[in-house]
């Protein structure tokens, strides 16, 4: 998430390499990585990974996390607003792909959820309407597609509420796509909101 920003290349190679040897195999990032996220940044953490990648070798060690980005206002520089429609992850996939020098990717996430909801459990949240949100049928549909190609191993979502989550797990079911493999939330001592409703 800091490659790329706080983390210049060799600072973010040091770091994998160092993780490496004692045992850390998973990486996680996102295409809009790193963090502040900025036009001029945008996918720089895929990209270091990919270089070490494609620099050490060993690919078949790792396990590589990504994510897909939802609507979001501040990020319309991505795929000129990014929508968690078919055609948008199948960009997003192909443009992670190509970053991480790899030809699948092992946890593929859904980084919020289409609909209005609490990414990161403020208090004073109102919802917007979110009426033209993406269906998560439509959304799971094209990551089962992905995934039947062998383009991504395993679906996950990220910054999800139980009912979300709930929604996802039933929905995935009912059109016999695999299930939801993990969720990814915000979680530390000052921020409990996880344990409410999926601890």
């Amino acid at each position: 998430m800091t490659f790329g920003e706080q983390c210049d290349l060799a600072q973010s190679h040091a770091i994998l390499d160092r993780a490496l040897e004692r045992g850390i195999n998973f990486l996680d990032s996102a295409e809009i990585y790193p963090s502040p996220m900025k036009a001029e940044t945008c996918g720089d953490s895929e990209r270091h990974i990919g270089a070490w990648i494609k620099r050490r070798g060993g690919r078949d060690k790792l396990v590589l996390a990504s994510k897909v980005a939802g609507p979001g206002g501040r990020i319309a520089y991505v795929r000129g607003g990014p929508k968690l429609v078919e055609k948008h992850i199948r960009a997003a996939v192909e443009g992670s792909l190509q970053r991480l020098n790899t030809d699948y990717i092992d946890l593929y996430q859904v980084h919020w959820p289409a609909r209005s909801s609490n990414y990161f459990g403020r208090l004073g949240y109102y919802p917007r309407d979110d009426a033209g949100a993406t269906p998560l049928a439509e959304t799971l549909a094209a990551l089962e597609a992905l995934r039947t190609e062998g383009k991504i191993r395993q679906v996950g979502l990220s910054n999800e509420t139980p009912w979300g989550l709930m929604h996802a797990l039933a929905v995935a079911k009912e059109q016999g796509f695999a299930p939801i493999a993990s969720v990814q939330n915000p979680y530390s001592l000052l921020n409990r909101v996880f344990e409410i409703g999926l601890g």
